[in-house]
């Protein structure tokens, strides 16, 4: 059987930059996962903003081409819920397996950590973990726990704030924590440069970290979300192949 193909949607961003990454990142996924003889194959869509649509590519694959999607995304709201399982079913493409999103991850959590010692962290810093916002409950319970996870990498607590949908805004807590006295890091909890991130440079934090953006560890990530979503899929397929007991006998 040949490799599941691996279809890594995400959302979508006017910025260059931003879709630059993202196909470098299914580039660095696709060179983790293949050999010298194959690999499978590595497909990119985008649920928002520009295509191809999830359903785009799914049609263009064979309709028996097993395929496993990993959404790229840092916390799992209507994105995820709803817009990829309704892409799914109309591209009409039945051997689909969808792993849970990139975030919130202990790996992401280290990754934001080393971009904050690089970002000269210091001991008394105030560290925010800034996400895009949601108006998901469930999106935005994942960013808690990831900022709970950025807590246990730099020994501290992590403040939640949001740069578009959901309060508190970043620029408000930059701005109380300056009225306190404190110093302020920003962890960019933001996978690939846009707008959003553009904004946090404006904050007035005393540093903001780069996005998650083509790190080995989110790179590792994305293969190891891969790799169980193909356990998934062989173990499905094992089972349906197993001879059924035949009719008792008294």
């Amino acid at each position: 059987m040949t490799d599941p193909v691996l279809l890594l949607v995400a959302h979508g961003t006017r910025n260059p930059a931003g879709v630059e990454t993202i196909a470098r990142l299914a580039d660095a996924v696709a060179g983790a996962l293949s050999d010298p003889t194959h690999g499978p194959s590595v497909r990119v869509a985008f649920v928002d903003v520009l295509g191809p649509s999830p359903a785009d590519v799914l049609r263009d694959l064979p309709a028996d081409a097993p395929v496993i999607a990993v959404p790229a995304f840092l916390a799992s709201g209507y994105h995820v819920h709803a817009d990829l399982p309704r892409e799914i079913t109309e591209s009409g493409h039945r051997h689909v397996h969808v792993t849970p999103a990139i975030g919130p991850d202990p790996a992401l959590a280290q990754v934001m950590g080393e971009r904050l010692r690089d970002t000269g962290l210091r001991p008394a810093d105030r560290v925010v973990l800034a996400a895009a916002g949601s108006s998901d409950v469930r999106a935005l319970a994942d960013v808690r726990t990831a900022a709970d996870q950025l807590g246990t990498v730099v020994g501290r607590p992590v403040e939640v704030a949001y740069v578009a949908t959901g309060e508190p805004r970043v620029t408000d807590v930059v701005a109380t924590a300056h009225a306190a006295g404190d110093r302020v890091v920003v962890a960019s909890y933001l996978l690939a440069p846009g707008l959003f991130h553009t904004r946090l440079g404006a904050t007035g934090a005393a540093g903001v970290t780069e996005p998650l953006g083509v790190h080995p560890g989110v790179t590792e990530l994305v293969v190891a979300r891969y790799r169980a979503g193909v356990d998934v899929i062989w173990a499905a397929a094992a089972r349906s192949r197993s001879p059924r007991p035949g009719p008792g006998r008294d």
